[in-house]
């Protein structure tokens, strides 16, 4: 199993902006289907965010979405999630997931089993 990693978690205010990054080393994530799950505290772990390869077409969730983009740095190997107008809810700590078997991700881009490898995660605390 590819091991990804995840960076960038930390302390943000309300309304503000945060951004992860996700990458690996000995594997592409270019070419694969990826996303951003998030567990809060007592919550399930639940789908954020997710982008194809190729045409880079891209799913959010309802609660983030106008808030939060998706995007992929192949230049360096990376998937980024900009987390902008930050709340409390958005509390949570964030994993990076890699479909090893498909470039796109399609309508069900949210199902937590069609991904194959995943990071540790990180947390991202919003509180003021």
């Amino acid at each position: 199993q590819v091991q990804l990693v995840e960076t960038g978690g930390g302390s943000a205010q309300p309304g503000g902006s945060h951004r992860l990054s996700c990458s690996t080393s000995g594997s592409t994530l270019s070419t694969y289907c990826m996303g951003w799950f998030r567990q809060a505290p007592g919550k399930e772990r639940e789908g954020v965010a997710a982008i194809s390869s190729g045409a880079d077409d891209t799913y959010y969730a309802d609660s983030v979405k106008g808030r939060f983009t998706i995007s992929r740095d192949n230049t360096a190997n990376a998937l980024i999630l900009q987390m902008n107008n930050l709340k409390p809810d958005d509390t949570a700590v964030y994993y990076c997931a890699r479909r090893n078997w498909a470039r796109r991700c399609g309508p069900n881009w949210y199902v937590q089993t069609s991904y194959t490898d995943w990071g540790q995660g990180t947390q991202v605390t919003v509180s003021s």
